[in-house]
């Protein structure tokens, strides 16, 4: 079988504050909803503006990042994959779907920390933590392990880290 490709990138804002959980084994996961804009122009020539929305969901340290750092209206560049999960509504007994986005990577772009060290130091650690992000995450909540971690890192965004 041919190799495929599941990735996503976003840029956006949050609508509001992340929803942050733990699994029974005690993972952390946060779950927040993203908002990307676009703008072109109609049949009339007219400029319009349309807003999506995404629901992105992120474990381990890059949940606890996310409880920490993140608030409504932070700007985020995310990296993951789409999952689509599937139940079946107890009241009216038919299947549901909800698809969303998983993060495996995360950069703060901005925020309350903007321009000075400390906010230099979020970005990168945020960064710096997909490497354990990617190598243990696991879609099934009971499997899930906490993860060795880095923890992050203190060192300064160059421009080789910016991804785009």
């Amino acid at each position: 079988m041919a190799k495929s490709v599941n990735k996503v990138i976003l840029v956006g804002n949050l609508g509001k504050d992340p929803e942050i959980k733990y699994t029974p084994n005690g993972v952390p996961v946060a779950k927040f909803s993203l908002a990307t804009n676009e703008r072109f122009k109609d049949k009339s020539g007219e400029w319009q503006d349309r807003t999506e929305w995404h629901n992105i969901v992120a474990w381990q340290r890059l949940a606890e990042i996310v409880g920490e750092y993140v608030k409504k209206g932070s700007k985020l560049y995310i990296e993951g994959k789409l999952q689509t999960s599937s139940w079946e509504d107890k009241q009216s007994g038919e299947k549901k779907y909800r698809t969303e986005i998983v993060a495996q990577d995360l950069v703060l772009l901005g925020g309350r920390g903007e321009g000075d060290a400390e906010g230099r130091s979020r970005s990168a650690a945020a960064h710096n933590s997909s490497f354990d992000q990617r190598n243990s995450h696991n879609s099934d909540d009971s499997q899930h392990q906490e993860s060795s971690g880095s923890g992050g890192s203190s060192s300064t965004i160059t421009d080789e880290d910016i991804p785009f």
